[in-house]
Formats: C-alpha cells, structure tokens, sequence
C-alpha cells in the first residue's frame, strides 16, 4: 500500500507550530544572554583570575561539558526539589540551557582572550586604566571577534538541545509537535514539519547573530 501524506492535518494545527517555535526562540534568547555573561566572567577567571576562581570556574566546566545536557535537565527539574527547590518547567529549562551554554562559552572565549598579544595588555595598562577598562575595552571585543563563529555554532547547538525540554513540558516546538503527532497519529509528516521548522530557526540564529555581532559587540 503506498505512502499517503497528509500535511494539510498538520499545518491545521499551526497556532501551537509557531508557539513551539515561539517558546524555543524565547529560551534561547534568554540562555545565550544569560549564559554569554556567565561565559565572560569564567572566561576572565580561567584566564587571570586568582587561582580559588581559577580552580572553581575550571570545576564547572569540567562538569558541564562531561555530562549529558539531559542529565543536567532532570537534575534541575527532579532532583532539586529534593532539596526544596521547585522550579517551573519553563525556568528549569532556562537555568539548564544557561549553565551548559556558560561552561561552552567560557572555553570558547577563554582561547580568545588568551590569544590577546601581551604588548596590547600593557599599552592599555601605561595609560592608567584600571583592570575592569583593560579587559572589557581593549581584550573581550577582539577575542569575542576572533571567537565569534565558534561561539555562534555553540548558541545554535544549545537551542536545538533544548528540544529535549520537551520532555519536562517545556512548550517548545518539540513539546508542540508531539503534541500534534498524538492528536491526529501522523507521526511521519508531523516530525517531517518539525525537523523543517528547527533547521530554519537554526538558520534564522545563526544569521542573525553574525550579523548583530559585528555591529553591535566588537566592531568590523
């Protein structure tokens, strides 16, 4: 019997499409810039920080990168009740999201800022300025410069890794589509449609932030 599609049944159901859509744009947005600041500031500590913050800020990433991201997830949204902390699906998934793209970002930037010429450090140093001036002037826009690509493919890879906050009832757009494939059973075309919908939200942020970093963080 041959394959008969049937689309139309999953388009109908495009308010929770651009929901799903909606609700992963969202947490990404606040992860990158949630994450980006925490990245910053382990990137500094790695690199010139006193060594208890050097050692702690190395410990974070250790543990991050080495673990899956949905272990971390379901620690967040299970395992911290146990201790009386209960948070929304949405939040948990948020602070998921943030402490994984933090401890990515903090390797990332930390090549770049190691990669500043030592002469550039101390001209910026003869001219009085303090060591705040010194790394958010004259070393963080070239090294986010330098980094940028990389960085950007890690946003991007952390945003489709929020699909498994689906699994939390986080509303986003794999919550959404397995949402549809069980109320009409066409599991096929429905995650055809959700695999499309990713691969433009991924195209739609990486353009965007290629484009926005240059003018907005570190100059041409």
């Amino acid at each position: 019997m041959p394959l008969q599609l049937d689309f139309a049944s999953i388009l109908a159901q495009w308010p929770l499409l651009v929901r799903g859509a909606a609700w992963t744009i969202g947490l990404t947005a606040v992860a990158t810039l949630l994450g980006g600041m925490i990245g910053i500031l382990c990137a500094w500590a790695r690199a010139s920080g006193p060594r208890p913050l050097r050692w702690l800020a190395g410990a974070y990433v250790e543990l991050i990168r080495n673990t899956p991201f949905i272990v971390q997830l379901f620690f967040i949204f299970f395992g911290l009740p146990e201790l009386g902390i209960r948070l929304s699906p949405a939040l948990a998934s948020i602070l998921a999201m943030t402490i994984n793209l933090g401890a990515y970002a903090t390797e990332i930037l930390r090549s770049g800022i190691e990669a500043t010429p030592r002469g550039q450090i101390e001209a910026a140093e003869s001219l009085a300025l303090t060591r705040a001036q010194v790394f958010t002037r004259v070393v963080l826009p070239p090294a986010l410069k330098k980094v940028w690509p990389a960085l950007v493919s890690q946003i991007v890879i952390v945003m489709l890794g929020s699909a498994v906050c689906g699994q939390i009832s986080t509303e986003e757009q794999s919550y959404a589509t397995n949402l549809i494939q069980s109320r009409n059973f066409r599991a096929f075309e429905a995650y055809i449609v959700g695999t499309l919908i990713y691969l433009a939200l991924a195209i739609l942020v990486r353009n965007l932030l290629n484009w926005a970093g240059p003018r907005f963080l570190f100059g041409r």
